[in-house]
């Protein structure tokens, strides 16, 4: 990263210029949290002042943001999501409704024994294994959701068949999950999946526990998901049941 300076400009105003460029297009454009001043300053070659200075200006201009404790972050614009409670959906296909392209980061994948609560969520056997599947779920390359799934492994014993989307992988199989029970409740991230969805430590986010079901009633899909609070409105449609009818004597 190299700092150039025009004639009669101030170092400083050239280092916001450098981390404006890094930010936009270059080794900044895919993360969301700066490195650390003392690597900044030898990355640009300039004192902590210098440094300082710079990202209070682009601070001011809203391009960065800082956060006490946490660190300085990069502002971007995070695709706002409104998603129905009410329907049972993939990630891809809800994007792809809201005109978004959706991609994913692997987190795992492989076929495992199940975890107690896997076995007891799937209804499965505890040396019946289970193929997993982590993922970092992106919305036009800004990071949404992560989602941890298990289904059982007589429902996908070709793991490689598992591209962008799990139902449509399932749905190839004829086991399209035809119902859902999902539990949703606030939550806080911890660090690392702070990272992974460019958020600071402890910021807020939906836990989203969801339980997908054939028609004929087996469990073909257990999945935890963590969901940018500032990224997902849920939606779900009210009505008002008719009053009691009274009993007659």
């Amino acid at each position: 990263m190299t700092v150039e300076t025009a004639p009669g400009q101030k170092l400083y105003r050239a280092v916001v210029d450098a981390l404006r460029r890094e930010i936009e297009t270059g080794r900044f454009a895919e993360t969301q949290l700066l490195p650390a001043e003392r690597v900044l300053c030898e990355l640009l070659d300039v004192s902590r002042t210098t440094l300082r200075k710079a990202i209070a200006d682009l601070i001011a201009e809203g391009v960065l943001f800082h956060r006490h404790g946490a660190g300085t972050f990069i502002h971007r614009a995070t695709p706002r999501v409104e998603q129905p409670s009410s329907r049972l959906t993939s990630f891809t296909e809800d994007m792809r409704l809201r005109g978004l392209e959706a991609s994913s980061r692997e987190l795992e994948r492989g076929v495992f024994l199940p975890t107690p609560e896997e076995s007891m969520m799937l209804g499965v056997r505890p040396n019946e294994r289970v193929f997993r599947l982590g993922r970092l779920r992106l919305a036009d390359g800004s990071p949404m959701a992560i989602e941890r799934a298990a289904v059982p492994i007589r429902f996908l014993p070709e793991q490689d068949s598992v591209g962008g989307s799990l139902y449509e992988a399932l749905s190839a199989r004829g086991f399209k999950p035809a119902r859902g029970l999902q539990r949703l409740r606030a939550t806080l991230v911890d660090h690392a999946d702070a990272e992974l969805l460019g958020v600071a430590p402890d910021s807020p986010a939906l836990y989203i526990q969801r339980i997908a079901y054939l028609a004929d009633g087996s469990c073909v899909e257990f999945t935890k998901s963590w969901y940018r609070a500032d990224a997902y409105d849920f939606v779900s449609e009210l009505t008002l049941s008719p009053p009691a009818r009274k009993a007659h004597r």
